[in-house]
């Protein structure tokens, strides 16, 4: 199989398992790093990072971006439609029967079974992502085993928060433009 053609069943594969919104598709993406090497560990940061901050839904910027990186234009268009295509089809298939048996005790049980499912891939995500941020993946000593910007940062943002609820909007730039100002 073509590396192009695997990589629409890739995000068709995630598009159909990765219930519970943008973040449940951080797994998958973690998968897709490690099993084909496509991107890096870091990366996957970066496109989070990115994904988070610009319009639109973060498993779709995402998609957008791996599709982009690997064949530009035409991956970006393929692995956005391969993420919603399951979706589309799925709430096609049972958007009447859902209505019919949203009643039904079994459905409730099938939902109630997946929420800590959802909660923890989100959760072992989120970790990863934790864990991928506040230390440096390739360290010699351990004076360098944290990344000390992005700690400084996270604390900053910890203590403000604590104090003042800023809006999401006004963290994002605020930590771009910090992210551009600790790169020089």
């Amino acid at each position: 199989m073509s590396t192009f053609l695997l990589l629409i069943f890739e995000f068709f594969k995630t598009g159909l398992f990765a219930i519970g919104g943008g973040l449940a598709t951080i797994p998958f993406l973690q998968d897709m790093a490690v099993k084909y090497n496509w991107f890096t560990t870091e990366m996957l940061t970066t496109m989070i990072a990115i994904s988070e901050s610009t319009p639109g839904p973060m498993g779709i910027n995402m998609a957008t971006y791996v599709g982009y990186h690997m064949f530009g234009l035409p991956g970006a268009i393929a692995t956005s439609l391969a993420l919603v295509a399951p979706s589309i089809i799925v709430i096609c298939i049972i958007a009447n029967m859902l209505t019919k048996f949203k009643q039904n005790q079994t459905v409730q049980d099938v939902f109630y079974g997946l929420r800590p499912a959802v909660v923890s891939l989100i959760l072992v995500a989120c970790i990863d992502i934790f864990l991928i941020t506040l230390f440096n993946q390739k360290f010699d000593s351990i004076f360098n085993l944290f990344n000390m910007k992005s700690v400084f940062l996270l604390g900053a943002l910890i203590v403000v928060n604590q104090f003042k609820k800023l809006h999401p909007i006004l963290i994002i730039v605020t930590c771009a433009l910090t992210g551009i100002l600790f790169a020089f």
